[in-house]
């Protein structure tokens, strides 16, 4: 039996770890169930143990500064949680049974699955969170029991006996990241995704830029049946036990979406259209949200030829410019050696153009604006079609250049926003090629295809 509390109560929050503004960083907000006020220490103490040990391990250690971590004290009358003993893969009752009076009503036995603890009361959840937090973009639930359990779903549950710690990381794995179980959770649990597949095909497989390294091969989930056609990209990842370290494409995979999540770019100046000071050298910066240790590349083109690389600053002075409107471009990737998304679903460039009318009598103003693209690239390797496909918010158009590993151009093409283009190679001779992707003729990302 849940406690009946209005919803739009109002809990003290807590900030646990805060490395930047709320509307720039991803946002862990972690609620306690079965902790009565008086345990409110236990329950922090709790969400900061998780947060640390979250941080001490790859890759949230790389890129801890792209998270904020934040506690919501939600009073429960009684500590616990429920245990109604009506598990059916299991001898019941596993420990006594019971009813507990707790906020988010969370349970043992969820689905008839004895550690499966979880709580469907959402609205109550999101009420909660609305009304505390309506920053949040993940939110997780610890649960006051010694007992084993959690779940992934749209909020992360987590127990907080033996492997707390691991539980909640690993049940986050499910809830922010989209991965699946790595062990074999049952054929209604199976589906396309980061590091599960029926792709046999070391030239198709999703993961095949990881095979043969860090342990990363084809892995059958079973012997027989349908866990027998059902594939997972390792043998020893936390997603399949505790106390491992995620594989390598469980990390790609959360990289890439920590990417999709946050930009690299914090800030940037000058931000208006006022020039505060129109005489030289004028001065133009990024805060970078920098990954530990920093693998983030800049790019700096000025009227699209380049003028300086990997610095977070630049100088401008008047002989740099021409008369007339100029383009200053900063393009931000990230280098990472945990990232091997040539063939991977998509990968993130992010920018910054700045504007510059420059008159006779100086520098008239300076115009801003941030893009981020997506750039997909499928199949690759292949021997006939390569499909490119791109989102940005402010690019209307992509421009595309195939070279040869020489240098030589071997095509150009552009194609629209949102748009699958289709790049034939089955003319070409099989080997490696480069792709440059250009937006408003600045080099954003390049990239390698392999034809078969």
């Amino acid at each position: 039996m849940s406690i009946q509390i209005m919803s739009a109560q109002v809990f003290d929050v807590e900030a646990i770890e805060v490395s930047g503004d709320n509307d720039k960083r991803i946002n862990l907000v972690i609620m306690g169930d079965g902790y009565q006020t008086s345990e409110f220490a236990k329950f922090i103490s709790d969400a900061t143990s998780f947060s640390n040990e979250m941080f001490s391990q790859s890759p949230f250690k790389e890129y801890a500064n792209y998270f904020n971590v934040y506690a919501i004290k939600v009073p429960s009358n009684e500590s616990g949680s429920d245990h109604p003993a009506t598990a059916t893969d299991v001898t019941e009752p596993v420990f006594d049974v019971a009813s507990v009076d707790t906020f988010f009503n969370t349970s043992f036995d969820t689905n008839n699955f004895h550690r499966l603890l979880y709580t469907y009361n959402s609205s109550i959840v999101y009420n909660v969170l609305a009304t505390n937090f309506p920053e949040f973009d993940q939110p997780i639930i610890l649960v006051n029991s010694s007992e084993y359990g959690g779940a992934g779903g749209p909020y992360a549950v987590s127990s907080t006996g033996n492997n707390a710690n691991e539980i909640a990381i690993h049940e986050l794995g499910h809830s922010l990241f989209n991965l699946k179980d790595e062990y074999y959770a049952g054929d209604s649990f199976t589906s396309e995704a980061i590091n599960m597949t029926q792709e046999t095909n070391t030239s198709l497989v999703k993961w095949r830029n990881w095979l043969n390294t860090s342990g990363v091969g084809i892995y059958p989930y079973g012997t027989s049946g349908i866990s027998a056609t059902w594939f997972r990209p390792h043998q020893n990842c936390k997603m399949r036990y505790l106390n491992v370290p995620f594989c390598a494409v469980c990390k790609e995979g959360m990289i890439e979406k920590i990417h999709s999540l946050v930009s690299p770019i914090d800030t940037y100046t000058p931000i208006t259209n006022n020039v505060d000071n129109s005489s030289f050298p004028i001065n133009f910066e990024l805060s970078l949200i920098k990954p530990i240790p920093n693998t983030l590349d800049s790019e700096w083109a000025l009227n699209t030829s380049s003028f300086a690389s990997n610095v977070d600053g630049i100088t401008i002075q008047e002989s740099d410019l021409i008369a007339g409107v100029n383009a200053l471009t900063a393009v931000v990737t990230d280098a990472t050696n945990l990232l091997r998304i040539d063939n991977h679903d998509s990968f993130h460039v992010y920018t910054v153009t700045w504007s510059i009318n420059n008159t006779a009598l100086g520098v008239e103003d300076i115009i801003s604006e941030t893009n981020t693209l997506n750039i997909s690239m499928y199949p690759n390797p292949s021997n006939n079609i390569i499909n490119f496909k791109f989102e940005s918010g402010k690019t209307t158009n992509l421009k595309l250049e195939v070279l040869s590993i020489d240098g030589k151009k071997i095509n150009t093409e552009r194609f629209l926003n949102y748009e699958t283009y289709q790049l034939d190679i089955s003319d070409l001779i099989s080997g490696i090629y480069i792709t440059n992707f250009y937006s408003n003729n600045v080099l954003v990302a390049s990239k390698k295809i392999v034809k078969n």
